[in-house]
């Protein structure tokens, strides 16, 4: 209930186009805010800390699991910054505002959870050096990127992860600025997508012990969108192979489409997939929240013998959030066999 009663409270400070028009509403006016530039000078571990000038930034950690009898489970937890206004202030009066999502998928069901907090009084935040995100009694925390602990509960589930670094940061697009649309609209975007996870689930029937991989997104902007966008269809896969691959398309109202990648191989190297150079032809639907959802796809890389067919877990990994959108772990199979992450945002009823 007082989670409840603090979200009637938080909408009354949260700009209302936040809500009304979901993830659109991040190609309002920037004005005042610091907008991202091309060739971009990062430096750790600072920037794995919050970017209070940018208006929305987040922490993105998803896993693909099993269990030791090899039953598939999916996780995220997702921690969000966005600000109010652009000028700095303490306490109550800070204009950060955060909130979290946690989730547990399965083939028979989808548990999410979310927290909202006002910046400034210590509810939330992120501390760059020890690296610790947290919100509530949520955290993912550790000395760097390079293991880090993880947790989060619900009504119904929690878990508790650790995880280990395999390999590299990879920086997407031109070294870290990543365009999202030809009128130029781009974010900072980096990865670490080479983490092994153990740790345990707890689910309605019990503990239960899980493995695997998971790969984190940072990223941070003013204007992520256009205006003509309304979401965005995005892929982080990896492959049997060891190479892995994030593919993106944002949607506009026209009806067109503005695409970009990253191929990372084994060993970190990356090469950016410009728009043109890759294909997301959706295949399959599924009423999902009363919505046409298109839960299964084919994704092309010409240039890297690509051609697979995407499939999800679970069909109705909907995340009934303030913000609604579906998430959920997938397979591919064709050219290439793997898993990962597809996160789908923007549609409509």
């Amino acid at each position: 209930m007082k989670h409840k009663v603090f979200l009637s409270l938080l909408l009354m400070f949260l700009p209302l186009h936040m809500f009304a028009q979901g993830f659109a509403g991040m190609a309002t006016d920037v004005e005042g805010f610091t907008d991202p530039t091309p060739a971009p000078s990062f430096s750790f571990p600072a920037d794995h800390g919050p970017h209070p000038d940018y208006r929305i930034e987040w922490w993105y950690l998803t896993a693909n699991l099993q269990d030791a009898s090899g039953t598939d489970y999916g996780l995220q937890w997702t921690l969000f910054r966005t600000a109010l206004s652009p000028d700095p202030a303490e306490g109550w009066q800070s204009p950060q505002i955060w909130f979290a999502h946690a989730a547990i998928t399965t083939a028979e069901s989808h548990f999410t959870a979310e927290r909202f907090a006002r910046g400034g009084i210590g509810q939330a935040g992120v501390n760059a050096d020890p690296f610790t995100a947290w919100i509530d009694e949520w955290q993912l925390t550790g000395d760097d990127f390079t293991a880090l602990t993880l947790s989060a509960a619900g009504a119904d589930f929690a878990y508790d992860m650790d995880l280990t670094a395999t390999g590299p940061l990879i920086f997407h697009g031109q070294g870290g600025y990543s365009v999202k649309s030809s009128e130029g609209q781009a974010s900072y975007y980096y990865s670490q997508p080479f983490y092994s996870v153990t740790g345990t689930l707890t689910l309605p029937n019990g503990d239960v012990t899980v493995s695997g991989t998971a790969w984190l997104d940072r990223e941070w902007s003013s204007q992520p969108l256009s205006d003509a966008q309304q979401g965005w269809d995005w892929f982080s896969l990896s492959f049997d192979t060891g190479e892995r691959l994030m593919a993106a398309q944002l949607r506009s109202e026209d009806g067109s489409r503005y695409r970009s990648g990253t191929w990372i191989h084994p060993d970190g190297r990356t090469e950016p997939l410009s728009d043109g150079a890759l294909s997301l032809t959706p295949l399959a639907s599924e009423m999902v929240a009363d919505r046409d959802l298109p839960v299964t796809w084919r994704i092309e890389v010409a240039s890297k013998g690509v051609d697979i067919t995407s499939r999800p877990l679970n069909p109705q990994a909907w995340m009934d959030a303030s913000i609604p959108y579906w998430e959920g772990p997938v397979f591919v199979t064709g050219s290439h066999a793997g898993q990962g992450y597809l996160e789908m945002t923007g549609y409509e009823k």
